[in-house]
């Protein structure tokens, strides 16, 4: 096997020559290898295969080398460990289908367990605000991921066919959807427009983000369970026999298969070594195992022992050493393998070690951090020694990245390292980088080759407000007593006092504290999240700042608000998509704090859409918030666009957004719909609920969260949908009641719709509550009253849909009544007489009886009856309702009837507008396209 020469493979793969026993596929152009022997190269750290005529054109970089290409790293966000089906690692690039994976919550990346120390940390980029920047200057460069595309993918450079589902192939960029072949990456143009999602695209370049070591997962919400992310350094993955645990339990029952496997081997003449790349490794006991040849020289041995920790280090810089020896010396043997020092039986194991001795020179990697539009290099190489400190590094930068004339006071250097995921540190000005770096190498070799350094300004971009959502508190306390409750919390020190408190949601018992420190807002954040009051933990998030003027003219952010447990576990699965096809940081958990974090993200934001993924309720939740916070928001009635997760979902069915969603539509034909949706006004409703004098003495217990009680034990509601009295309100308490006591049986729409028949057939046979309702309420429409026919329930609808789709008020007819909608200013009025009445009504053989339509309607209770507004039912006792029009306003997104858009035909799964001509790149580009 003839190891191919480091000139003709620049992304740094090593490649030999291999012969093949099954078909194996080409990674750079996706054919089939021909052939009997010796059919193509395959890459000793990556697995990458090639053809021969392939090998010199290849762009793929190994994942040795990777890391280092990566411009700006970010960590990626990981889902906890799962089964995937149809992916390829974008590590060793083998499939993923039979053992454990991670997948990025943020990105198309995916990833063995196993291999997960070697992730190249290179997750999109969401929050790339510089401060010096406006508009005109901001480029937004493609983000390329490296396969795993979607069935049918085609490059929109030649039109042909990129992708495979039989290897790691093809080019995504993760913000437009653009699909091309590896070789064809460089004729596309740099600038990317965010495809047919730019209309409702949040810039990364408008998004700003504290530096402060909160993990982003914090930031946007991923509820990640994995137990060791915090302490990932702790986590082996590959697991010694000298440990005393059930892992080692097991694999003593394994010890006659290994002992099976190490006669083979030694028959092959071939041996199993431990390696450690440092003090650090050896004390956790983590080692990657080699097998190497008994024979093999100083050179081979060690040339392997760094594929195997996927270094691309030279190898004259580091050495092997023998860890099980009485002294630790460099082995300079001609064959080494056989003189290793084997304890008790077990596996030899061995030490790599950098060259410190007589290496008091260097050189280090110094990247700029968002200096602005000043610095034209990517990065620079500085030449450092012993004695050389981060006051002298930052001159030298300054002079390299054509700052010359920059104080080098006003900025700093911070070490970056992108070992298992990314992690920083503010730099002293009196270290030394070269020292720290040779230090680090004494614990691990792969941490100094995964270290760089950043220049930054020490003053943050992001400004001196750090805003923090802090939520689960009583609610309707007054500002001293919530400021009373976190300085409890936070301690009176004054170093985590914060600058100013407010807004605060007096009804949710929530609010925005801010902190012109960074540190002091890290302090406070840890420590409010491990807080309880009242028995509640305490809902903590950090908020990202959100720049207006750096969203184009034409571009209406869409604010996504998901319910995750809303419709089983499609409302997660839809989270998941929409945080990889937009920008994450305009996608909200509900879940965490509800709307109102988002809302206030974006508050300052001039013109925007919403997406509501849940329920009727969901829906109506985010209305009210949106009613709480518009006056202090640019954007006072943002339009509302559905996807319906709830059981009945009969404002979406009205607005054409469907019957509820099933999961079968691609989310980013959603996404399309929004963005050709058109407004439509929505009149809303105020419910008041007055109670009789002599009932005073005992309050209403609802159980709706959307209303508010006054001094004198009135309790006003908003409606949207629909407000109903008597059996059909009953029958939808009993559900309720029945929900709250068993929510895990409640996760689909079948099944909620067969317990609402179940307890229909019940009510036909039980004693009836509601019987001759029409003589124990009075009604008045308009100031007129109107006398009620015998029923048993009256329903008043503000939107032609009730019940999961059914139309009580009935098809259109000559009749004194005007044809109704949702915008009229009106309302109708119908009743019901039994339970049998409403089992027609919903299966539309009849109508409801047609009482009144009005725009006033007023309704005199004489006994306690079970009353519904928009779905939260409770038992209201004897007084008065009035329902009248509301000052608050909605602006609703209708679905339009036919999608204006065509399907795409670069990328099946992006369907929208068809991709224009590219005008393509003669010349490759500069920089490399991972």
């Amino acid at each position: 096997m003839a190891l191919a020469k480091a000139a003709t493979t620049p992304p740094g793969h090593c490649f030999v020559k291999r012969t093949f026993h099954k078909p194996v596929y080409c990674h750079h152009c996706t054919d089939l290898l021909w052939g009997i022997i010796g059919q193509g190269y395959t890459c000793e750290v990556c697995n990458f295969v090639c053809h021969d005529k392939c090998l010199k054109p290849v762009v793929s970089p190994c994942s040795s080398v990777a890391s280092t290409l990566v411009k700006t790293p970010v960590a990626h966000c990981w889902s906890e460990p799962i089964h995937v089906r149809r992916r390829h690692c974008n590590v060793c690039r083998k499939k993923l289908d039979d053992t454990l994976a991670l997948k990025c919550e943020v990105c198309e990346y995916f990833v063995h367990v196993d291999c997960e120390d070697f992730v190249v940390p290179n997750c999109k980029d969401c929050a790339i605000f510089i401060l010096d920047k406006t508009l005109p200057q901001v480029v937004q460069q493609h983000h390329w991921r490296e396969g795993n595309l979607p069935a049918n993918s085609k490059c929109v450079v030649d039109k042909k066919t990129c992708w495979t589902a039989e290897c790691l192939a093809g080019l995504r960029c993760e913000w437009c959807g653009y699909t091309v072949h590896a070789s064809c990456s460089s004729r596309v143009p740099e600038t990317c427009t965010f495809g047919l999602l730019e209309p409702i695209m949040l810039p990364p370049s408008a998004v700003s983000i504290p530096r402060t070591e909160v993990p982003m997962e914090a930031i946007i919400g991923v509820q990640n369970r994995r137990k060791d992310t915090l302490s990932r350094e702790c986590t082996s993955r590959s697991i010694s026999e000298e440990f005393v645990s059930e892992g080692y339990k097991a694999r003593e029952a394994e010890e006659p298969a290994m002992r099976e496997r190490s006669k083979d081997r030694d028959e092959k003449d071939e041996e199993v070594v431990k390696v450690f790349d440092g003090n650090s490794s050896q004390r956790r006991r983590m080692f990657r195992p080699i097998t190497i040849s008994k024979t093999a020289s100083v050179s081979e041995f060690l040339t392997a022992a760094l594929r195997a920790f996927h270094l691309p280090q030279e190898v004259g810089n580091t050495y092997l050493t023998d860890a099980s020896a009485a002294e630790e010396t460099e082995l300079t043997d001609a064959l080494p393998v056989s003189k290793l020092t084997r304890r008790d039986g077990k596996r030899p194991a061995v030490f790599l070690r950098y060259r410190e001795k007589g290496n008091d020179e260097g050189q280090i990697h110094v990247y700029p951090s968002r200096l602005g539009g000043a610095v034209g290099v990517e990065h620079t190489v500085l030449p450092v020694t012993s004695h050389t400190c981060v006051t002298e590094v930052i001159s030298l930068a300054l002079k390299k990245f054509d700052l010359p004339d920059a104080n080098p006071e006003d900025y700093r250097l911070v070490e970056v390292m992108l070992d298992k995921g990314v992690s920083e540190r503010v730099m002293e000005n009196s270290e030394r980088p070269w020292e720290l770096m040779k230090a680090v190498a004494r614990e691990s070799v792969r941490q100094m080759e995964m270290m760089r350094f950043y220049l930054q300004l020490a003053k943050d971009p992001h400004g001196s407000n750090i805003a923090l959502f802090v939520g689960n508190l009583p609610p309707n306390l007054s500002q001293r007593q919530y400021d009373n409750i976190l300085t409890d919390i936070l301690g009176n020190a004054a170093g985590y006092k914060y600058s100013s408190i407010g807004p605060i949601y007096y009804e949710y018992g929530s609010m925005v504290i801010t902190y012109e420190d960074s540190d002091l807002a890290v302090r406070a954040f840890y420590t409010l999240r491990e807080s309880r009051y009242d028995d509640k933990t305490l809902l903590v998030m950090l908020l990202p700042n959100v720049q207006p003027q750096l969203i184009p003219d034409g571009v209406q952010p869409l604010l996504v608000f998901v319910n995750v447990k809303s419709g089983g576990c499609q409302g997660l699965q839809l989270i998941h998509s929409f945080r990889k096809l937009l920008n994450p940081y305009q996608v909200f958990d509900l879940d965490n704090g509800g709307p109102l974090p988002g809302l206030y993200v974006f508050r300052k934001v001039k013109s925007y859409k919403i997406l509501v993924c849940g329920g009727d309720g969901t829906i109506g939740w985010v209305l009210q918030c949106l009613d709480n916070v518009g006056q202090d928001s640019e954007c006072e009635h943002p339009a509302c666009a559905i996807v319906p997760l709830g059981t009945g979902n009969d404002l979406a069915r009205v607005l054409r957004w469907g019957p509820g969603y099933n999961g079968g539509e691609d989310p980013i034909n959603l996404l399309k719909d929004v963005i050709e949706a058109e407004e439509v006004r929505l009149d809303r409703w105020t419910v008041v609920f007055h109670v009789d004098e002599k009932m005073e003495d005992k309050p209403t217990q609802t159980n709706s969260t959307a209303g508010s009680t006054s001094e004198d034990n009135t309790q006003i509601f908003v409606m949207n949908n629909y407000f109903g009295i008597g059996i059909e309100a009953e029958l939808c308490l009993d559900f309720h009641n029945a929900r709250e006591e068993n929510p895990n049986k409640f996760n689909s729409r079948l099944h909620n719709k067969s317990v609402y028949v179940k307890m229909g057939l019940r009510k036909m046979v039980s004693r009836k509550l509601c019987k001759d309702l029409h003589k124990e309420i009075r009604l008045e429409v308009d100031g007129k009253p109107v006398e009620l026919p015998p029923l048993e329930g009256v329903i008043i609808l503000n939107i032609l849909s009730w019940g999961s789709g059914a139309n009580p008020w009935g098809p259109e007819k000559d009749d004194q009544f005007n044809k109704p909608n949702h915008w009229d200013g009106h309302l109708e009025v119908v009743g019901v007489t039994g339970i049998v009445h409403l089992g027609q009504i919903q299966s539309g053989l009849r109508s409801a009886i047609r009482i009144a339509q009005g725009g006033h309607i007023r309704i005199k209770l004489n006994s306690e009856l079970p009353v519904q507004v928009d779905g939260e039912p409770w038992n209201q006792a004897p007084g008065e309702v009035v329902v009248l029009k509301s000052a608050l306003k909605a602006t609703m997104l209708k679905k339009t009837s036919k999608s204006k858009l065509k399907r795409r035909n670069t990328e099946p799964s992006m369907a929208g507008a068809e991709v224009p001509r590219l005008e393509v790149r003669p010349d490759p580009a500069s920089s490399h396209p991972l």
